[in-house]
């Protein structure tokens, strides 16, 4: 009792001797593994604590996708587990290279999954991008809180801990609609090493129901990659509830401003958050337009970054991350282009390192770069009517050259020159032509004074 007491204050659950992955890898060797025995493993798990309550729900040792009988669905597992037995962990950093291979894979699926993976899943050039944003200035903060209310696969939340010198400390808030996708961050968490206790997942609806409730409820950095101009059904008193009333109602045939306001209102006064959203929120009417306005006139809106087309599994419209603050001393917002840097991949365009580093300093600085971002004032958005499109600040065209009014007179005169030494020669060669009845000699004649006349 006493060694499982101390395993389960280790991490969080206890399974039997006879069940770790060192007795089944024994077992496999020694041919007398069967699946029902990882089957148990799992079942431990769950078991151990309430926390870890229906983490395996959705794997399926027995699918038929495996192979065609019990037989071959255990090979296949047994072959798995045979080749992650052959990791040298010794001295390794084992969370990080049993996370980084879990991030690896879903990586991998959803770009094998396509528009599907927008679900669950951010590419990481874009993670990477909006953390370092979002944690700009907060490295060294112990304690660190981030929030994703639409958290996928946890992929977005856990790159904080890439940038922050304090990563054991950083705590995770998640919430997820879907009861897979979920679980698919649950396992992303465990396998990253992050302690329980820094976890605090939520499958619900984000919309639909507030949370957190209970403190803490506002966070150093909210980043979100919510699904792009979604329904919702807002409930009655909806317009009364404390995440929007300041704001209004998004449109029930688009929910990008209701995402954008429950993340908003979850912030701390020093935080920072960082939201992807499509470029329709930048300029679209109506409730959008009133809303725009209003965080506008809060001095919410700190930038707009249009990042490049096909960037994501699921669209390959042009996106933006529109980046937010509170306590702000001022109302302008900096206008960076980034829809042209980027490097062509196999399925979807990907931001390098450089692209990455380029929008960073440009966030950083806040100044003017030529035909790539402007810091707009207040009154000049105001003149736009509140119309946030990147191209009314950002300029990318690139000016017509300059005509060279003489070279085209005298390319004109050199042609005009060529086409008479041609006619000329045309006409001569006409005098050596025969007719051979009257209709061709008449139709000879009439060629040889058209070009008589040229």
């Amino acid at each position: 009792d006493d060694l499982i007491s101390n395993v389960s204050d280790e991490f969080g659950y206890h399974i039997q001797p006879d069940l770790t992955f060192t007795a089944l890898i024994d077992k496999i060797d020694h041919g007398t593994f069967q699946l029902e025995d990882l089957s148990q493993s799992f079942r431990d798990i769950e078991q151990s604590s309430e926390f870890f309550s229906g983490l395996f729900e959705d794997v399926d040792l027995y699918s038929r996708k495996l192979g065609a009988t019990p037989q071959k669905q255990n090979q296949v597992i047994s072959d798995v587990m045979k080749q992650i037995s052959t990791l040298d962990l010794v001295g390794q950093n084992t969370n990080d290279i049993l996370g980084d291979a879990y991030e690896y894979l879903i990586g991998q699926f959803a770009s094998d999954s396509g528009k599907n993976a927008g679900e669950f899943y951010t590419p990481q050039s874009v993670s990477r991008l909006i953390t370092q944003i979002a944690m700009h200035g907060k490295e060294d903060v112990r304690g660190f809180t981030i929030y994703d209310p639409t958290m996928g696969s946890g992929s977005l939340l856990l790159n904080a801990r890439r940038y922050s010198n304090e990563r054991l400390s950083i705590n995770y808030f998640g919430q997820e609609l879907n009861t897979s996708t979920y679980n698919l961050a649950r396992m992303n968490m465990i396998l990253h090493g992050v302690p329980i206790n820094n976890q605090h997942l939520h499958n619900a609806d984000t919309l639909d129901q507030d949370w957190p409730i209970e403190e803490p409820t506002n966070f150093d950095a909210v980043v979100m990659n919510p699904p792009y101009s979604a329904h919702w059904q807002p409930s009655k008193g909806t317009e009364n509830d404390p995440r929007f009333v300041s704001y209004g109602l998004a449109p029930k045939s688009k929910a990008d401003f209701a995402f954008l306001l429950h993340g908003y209102y979850h912030l701390k006064d020093t935080g920072v958050m960082c939201i992807v959203l499509p470029h329709g929120v930048l300029f679209r009417g109506g409730a959008e337009g009133r809303i725009r306005k209003a965080l506008l006139e809060n001095g919410a809106i700190d930038t707009v970054i249009g990042l490049p087309a096909n960037i994501f599994f699921n669209t390959s419209i042009p996106t933006t991350v529109t980046v937010l603050k509170k306590s702000r001393t001022t109302r302008d917002v900096l206008f960076i282009d980034a829809s042209k840097e980027f490097e062509k991949a196999k399925n979807q365009n990907h931001l390098t390192d450089d692209n990455i580093q380029k929008i960073l300093e440009t966030y950083i600085n806040r100044k003017d770069v030529d035909k790539y971002a402007h810091l707009a004032s207040f009154d000049e958005i105001k003149e736009n009517d509140f119309n946030l499109n990147i191209p009314r600040y950002v300029d990318t065209t690139e000016p017509e050259k300059p005509v060279d009014v003489v070279k085209v007179v005298a390319d004109i005169k050199k042609n005009d020159e060529e086409i008479a030494r041609l006619s000329s020669e045309l006409a001569k060669n006409f005098d050596d032509l025969v007719a051979n009845n009257d209709e061709a000699a008449k139709q000879l004649a009439a060629l040889k004074e058209l070009f008589k006349n040229e």
